[in-house]
């Protein structure tokens, strides 16, 4: 499986990352270990989660996701460094138990590492923006972890061009490590936040972006196409908005691809984002073997030239 370079982080991971958000919500224990093992035995070597993940689920606290992906590691046998683990800090887990101050990241990058059952985080993502803790702060705090060897890399989710762009500032002027890789939305359907000045910045920083919600939560699997579809799904009510006439003309333009190629909209979806100028890799999630197989063709799939412009055209 080739490799793609993250950034500047020294890192390099296949060009799709396994998205763990599943883990202890729609996969349990056992199902997770089946489809990790499956996805880096195809040659895949990233995972992402958060320390929230899957604090949404009725009887979750947070860190379940972490947790499982931990247990995982020490099944496996795998050497540590054929992993490239993506964690992130930031989300509410309470009410002081929040944000990117420098208490709080210090003591959840030790409960990340305890669930991972590892010495050190890949990449550690801040998870959100926080209004109410300066950038030198946060970055300060991760200049500390950087040196103690218990993270990698730094990067960030959810940052504007603007946010990303002073948070880029901070840490040239006041001598602090940078943020090397950015995790945005960003799929067919919701791309307005993505390409444009921020696309742009980190093209031009030689920043990594590893996209998040990159089938638009299944959509663009092409199996959710009227509200009949979404009742009993456990993502239903994340896939509604998408069930409008923008959406439905880009999944007849994947129908489309799907018809010409043999290939699935899944992996029409994935590997138009793959192909995107900027982008380093998309995540994906999988809660059975059928779907992770797919999941895995996409990083193989080279559309053509006039495939991405229809799809470029369609999604504009």
């Amino acid at each position: 499986m080739e490799k793609r370079r993250l950034g500047r982080t020294g890192l390099s991971i296949a060009p799709l990352v396994f998205g763990g958000n599943v883990f202890g919500w729609t996969a349990d224990e056992k199902t997770s270990f089946t489809l990790l093992d499956a996805f880096f035995d195809a040659g895949f070597n990233s995972v992402d989660t958060a320390d929230a993940y899957s604090s949404w689920v009725p009887g979750n606290k947070g860190g379940e996701s972490e947790t499982i992906i931990g247990k995982w590691l020490k099944r496996s046998g795998r050497a540590r460094d054929e992993a490239v683990i993506v964690t992130k800090v930031g989300s509410e887990l309470g009410p002081d138990r929040k944000g990117l101050s420098r208490r709080w990241i210090m003591q959840a990058v030790e409960d990340s590492l305890r669930r991972l059952q590892t010495d050190h985080i890949d990449v550690y993502l801040s998870h959100w923006p926080d209004p109410e803790t300066p950038y030198e702060e946060t970055l300060a705090a991760y200049d500390a972890l950087l040196t103690e060897g218990k993270v990698r890399a730094i990067g960030a989710s959810n940052l504007d061009a603007t946010q990303l762009r002073n948070a880029l500032d901070v840490s040239a002027t006041k001598g602090l490590p940078r943020y090397a890789v950015l995790q945005p939305e960003y799929n067919l359907y919701d791309r307005a936040s993505f390409d444009g000045p921020l696309r742009e910045l980190c093209i031009a920083e030689e920043i990594g972006v590893i996209t998040y919600f990159s089938l638009a939560r299944g959509f663009l699997s092409g199996k959710y196409r009227s509200h009949i579809d979404l009742e009993g799904s456990a993502r239903g009510g994340g896939v509604e908005k998408y069930l409008d006439g923008r959406g439905m003309r880009i999944l007849g333009v994947l129908d489309e691809i799907a018809e010409e190629t043999g290939a699935k909209q899944a992996e029409i979806a994935l590997a138009w984002i793959i192909a995107r100028k900027g982008v380093t890799a998309p995540i994906a999630s999988a809660t059975n073997l059928d779907q992770l197989a797919s999941l895995v063709k996409s990083a193989e799939l080279k559309l053509s030239d006039e495939a991405i412009g229809r799809l470029n055209d369609v999604s504009e």
